[in-house]
């Protein structure tokens, strides 16, 4: 069994599971454990960009979509945090589907599977949609808000393609359905669609190529995907590095599995946490700017 790990960038980390060093993952099907650590009350101090330096890039965003460069355009900033937590303690203490915690250097606590590959069939489950759950009505408000559902169609429609490039018969089985997830001491609702296609018999002898062929994940780029992130390098203007790559486990027979690195803590002087939201024509740039600060959270 192989771990692998991309970056935004396109650099990859690969090496058998009986060999890792100070690296620990879990996923719904095998949980690689780090040494525990107490659990305790958690403090997080968040201190975000300015709202000025925010509205220079989504301005700039705007205008590529008015140009027609762009459509949609998941934009994403660093955020510096304080808290009491180390990596080790985050990634144990995290509640969520996929987890990361590499070499000190960075932990993530992702909700979005990338791909899942099982019996000749590669599936995957963008996630575009976000709610408290605590709103009254929430998920008719959600799933109704017609800027949320032109993104979501958008994001659908990008994985749709990018699946096409490597397997055939693709066809969306589940389109919007809710799932509820931990957000820090809030519960969140959150869009996600199934989207599945059939690999060709040899997949195994070159699943990482065909792996590399759907990068950068079109639900933390936008559409279309090459110029998107043209766009995004320039306005974002910062190293995304791991954040939004992806992470994933595999036996090179019969079975693949892999998360969206979101959710994203890294370690250098200080501790740094990376978020964004997808932008479009119709986007409210206060709403935008609160949701980059919003998703700033550790679902102990």
């Amino acid at each position: 069994m192989k771990f692998f790990l991309i970056d935004f960038n396109g650099n990859i980390f690969i090496e058998d599971i009986s060999k890792l060093k100070n690296i620990y993952f879990s996923f719904p099907a095998l949980t690689l454990c780090a040494p525990k650590t107490p659990k305790k009350k958690l403090i997080l101090k968040k201190e975000p960009i300015s709202f000025e330096r925010y509205q220079k890039a989504f301005s700039e965003v705007i205008r590529e979509i008015e140009k027609g460069n762009t459509y949609l355009l998941n934009l994403t900033f660093p955020t510096k945090i304080k808290t009491n937590y180390s990596l080790l303690d985050i990634y144990n203490h995290s509640k969520a589907k996929f987890k990361l915690l590499f070499k000190d250097k960075f932990v993530c606590f992702s909700p979005e599977r990338f791909v899942k590959i099982q019996n000749g069939k590669i599936y995957t489950y963008p996630m575009k949609g976000t709610i408290d759950a605590s709103i009254p009505e929430a998920k008719t408000l959600i799933l109704n808000n017609e800027k949320e559902m032109a993104e979501h169609t958008m994001v659908v429609d990008l994985l749709r393609n990018d699946l096409g490039i490597i397997a055939r018969e693709v066809k969306v089985n589940k389109f919007r359905f809710i799932d509820k997830i931990k957000a820090g001491d809030k519960e969140l609702l959150q869009v996600s669609s199934e989207i599945e296609a059939a690999l060709p018999k040899n997949w195994h002898e070159n699943w990482l190529e065909l792996i590399l062929k759907m990068l950068p994940a079109g639900s933390v780029t936008g559409t279309p995907k090459k110029k998107t992130v043209e766009i995004i390098k320039r306005v974002e203007n910062y190293d995304r590095g791991f954040y939004t790559g992806i992470f994933g486990i595999t036996d090179e027979k019969t079975f693949l599995d892999s998360a969206v690195i979101i959710r994203y803590v890294e370690k250098n002087d200080d501790f740094i946490y990376k978020s964004g939201g997808g932008i479009t024509i119709d986007s409210n740039i206060k709403k935008e700017y609160e949701e980059l600060i919003n998703k700033v959270y550790i679902p102990i």
